[in-house]
């Protein structure tokens, strides 16, 4: 008899590091019964990712609402997720990371009786309140789940400070690396067409050093993307001969202060969210990159681009130890000063840019197989 799986996400971020690892165990089909569940916590993202993968889930809750919150969206997708999960009757349910779709997703599967595996597990900044609500979520499901794979030795070690088994601890460096090289690949295949690509092509300058920029957290929002956006055009002023481009997130909270601070500035271009082939291609052309993003500060060094992490705490401390990024939080001197180190210090830079990606060498997902394959007897 086949194992049952049952592979829960709903935001974009997710579907990136969970989609390998769906290819993978399709790849098994004889020994798993593999099925995808969204919950379209964020739906036209998801969707892009979805295509991009070419992923059909088997399940869609399609909950997305406008001014949708956390207290309705958890108990939406708690109770959604009573029938699938009564109907397909899993194994194992993975979820990922941080998100309220995977604390959720936990309960929901811990009412259920099947056994919790969590992707991406063990990160932790010791704050409830940063980020919020993630550094909850992703506690909340670590207290549930039954199987921890986690990224680095540094999370594996969390995991055991809270008193897990080492024995249902996996480290198996982060799926996203799995993800990366796989659309690094296909978006620069020449058959590989994509008009956001295109567009992109269209409005950069060859000639410039492109700084990438992408924000939306929201301990940021307020005052932290104000002093952001200060640094951003201050140092776009100072150095004339590079360009930013920054993706503005649709919340109003980040619209706001970007497009009234940073519009109208020649070398800095304000677009659209991007698609995820297309954000993999700007990274790979980007000369730096500065972000409050979590997936960034692993993906980025894997294609050798330092990460300035806009943010006073980070639960990838492994990077700020290895060198591949720098906290300079919301302090608008700190951005400005270690942007132009890393543009006006070639040696800084190169230094920076070879330094060995703490998270892996793109075979996450094949191990977590092989740990279902081993161990799935006595997990039952």
């Amino acid at each position: 008899m086949r194992i049952k799986n049952l592979i829960i996400f709903g935001t974009r971020p997710e579907a990136i590091k969970m989609a390998p690892l769906v290819k993978e165990f399709l790849k098994y089909n004889h020994k798993f019964d593999t099925k995808v569940c969204i919950t379209a916590q964020h739906r036209e993202m998801l969707d892009q990712v979805l295509s991009f993968f070419e992923i059909i889930p088997d399940f869609d809750l399609n909950l997305m609402k406008p001014n949708q919150n956390l207290y309705s969206l958890t108990s939406e997708i708690i109770n959604n997720l009573k029938p699938v999960l009564e109907s397909f009757e899993p194994d194992y349910v993975f979820v990922h990371g941080d998100t309220t779709t995977t604390m959720a997703a936990s309960i929901a599967s811990f009412y259920s009786g099947a056994k919790i595996c969590h992707v991406e597990a063990g990160l932790r900044t010791f704050d409830m309140t940063s980020p919020f609500p993630e550094e909850m979520n992703r506690s909340v499901t670590g207290v549930v789940a039954n199987v921890h794979f986690s990224p680095t030795e540094t999370s594996k070690q969390n995991l055991i400070n809270e008193n897990k088994n080492p024995n249902t601890i996996l480290v198996t460096g982060n799926t996203v690396i799995d993800a990366l090289l796989f659309s690094v690949d296909k978006v620069n295949n020449p058959k590989f067409k994509d008009q956001e690509i295109d567009d992109l092509k269209a409005i950069l300058e060859a000639d410039k050093k492109l700084i990438l920029v992408t924000g939306h957290r929201r301990e940021n929002h307020g005052q932290g993307f104000i002093n952001i956006c200060q640094a951003l055009k201050q140092i776009a002023l100072e150095q004339p001969e590079i360009q930013i481009i920054y993706p503005v997130h649709l919340n109003p909270n980040v619209q706001k202060p970007v497009y009234e601070l940073l519009g109208g500035i020649s070398n800095i271009k304000l677009i659209q969210p991007l698609s995820y082939p297309a954000f993999v291609w700007l990274m790979e052309k980007s000369y730096l990159i500065l972000t409050d993003s979590g997936g960034v500060q692993e993906e980025a060094p894997g294609l050798g681009k330092p990460v300035l992490v806009m943010r006073d705490t980070t639960e990838r401390p492994e990077a700020v130890d290895a060198g591949t990024v720098i906290l300079v939080g919301t302090n608008t001197t700190e951005i400005i000063n270690k942007t132009k180190q890393l543009l006006l210090q070639p040696d800084t830079y190169s230094n920076m840019s070879k330094l060995h990606n703490p998270y892996g060498n793109g075979k996450a997902c094949s191990q977590i197989v092989e740990y279902i394959l081993e161990h799935s007897k006595k997990l039952q």
